[in-house]
């Protein structure tokens, strides 16, 4: 499922226009509507990026377009609006959400969450999960979508 075109009007301001050189060089920018929905189909499904759909750009330029916009703050800005056009259509209730911590590993007398150790971890979807509520977007996002009931205000 990719962005509707009402979502596209919202976002579409907030991705800054692609860089080009002034001697013209180098390859002309994707287009970056389909660069949005390929890096959204890959957080929505948890796959690998190189198991993007062939109908979105290459894999590549995807997750590079990606780690810029997080650099930049363009991802944070994105995550906001989609998350404020979710809730304004009713399609946000965090009252029905939980966290399943069970894959967390414990460490005695440690203050401070470490990353399991072994080559599994890594790339496992826990520790997808994990990144996600320990990112600093997730935690700035979250308290202004919090309900107190199961309706949406």
């Amino acid at each position: 499922m990719d962005l509707t075109d009402e979502q596209w009007t919202i976002l579409k301001p907030l991705i800054p226009k692609p860089y080009r050189r002034s001697d013209g060089r180098g390859r002309p920018w994707q287009d970056v509507r389909s660069v949005l929905n390929g890096i959204l189909w890959i957080l929505r499904t948890g796959a690998p990026w190189h198991d993007l759909p062939d109908r979105y750009p290459s894999y590549q330029t995807c997750h590079r377009r990606f780690q810029h916009w997080v650099r930049t703050g363009v991802w944070e800005r994105v995550l906001r609006a989609l998350a404020k056009d979710l809730k304004e259509r009713g399609g946000l209730d965090l009252s029905e959400c939980f966290i399943d911590g069970t894959f967390v590993v414990a460490k005695k007398g440690g203050a401070v969450w470490e990353r399991p150790s072994g080559a599994r971890a890594r790339n496992s979807w826990p520790w997808q999960t994990v990144l996600v509520f320990l990112s600093p977007v997730t935690s700035r996002v979250l308290p202004l979508t919090r309900s107190g009931s199961s309706t949406v205000t």
